[in-house]
């Protein structure tokens, strides 16, 4: 009895206590041209995050707030764009997560 109950609050904990992460889908564009060499180009990163808690979202303009911290850090065109749409999960609750990566040719 004493080795069920002790087995039944190490799954419970595990089950509270643990998280998962997923990633649902990653876009590409861009890449129709030939790419620029090095010395034209720089790379550049953006992310954003949204919380929702309870199935109540907030932040719900969180991608266009990637693509403009992206478009901020390119003074020339954006090429090769890859856009990674993934999830935190945590008791409750969970994390939108997208990170986009882009070339910046000068």
């Amino acid at each position: 009895m004493k080795h069920t109950l002790l087995s039944l609050l190490a799954v419970g904990t595990l089950l509270l206590g643990g998280c998962t992460h997923s990633i649902h889908m990653v876009n590409i564009n861009g890449f129709e041209s030939k790419m620029p060499a090095a010395s034209n180009a720089n790379y550049v990163e953006a992310s954003a995050e949204q919380e929702v808690i309870l199935f109540f979202a907030y932040d719900t303009n969180y991608v266009d707030e990637a693509k403009q911290k992206l478009e901020q850090q390119c003074k020339g065109d954006l090429a090769a764009v890859s856009t990674q749409y993934s999830t935190s999960h945590g008791f409750l609750s969970w994390t939108n997560k997208i990170l986009m990566k882009g070339i910046c040719v000068n």
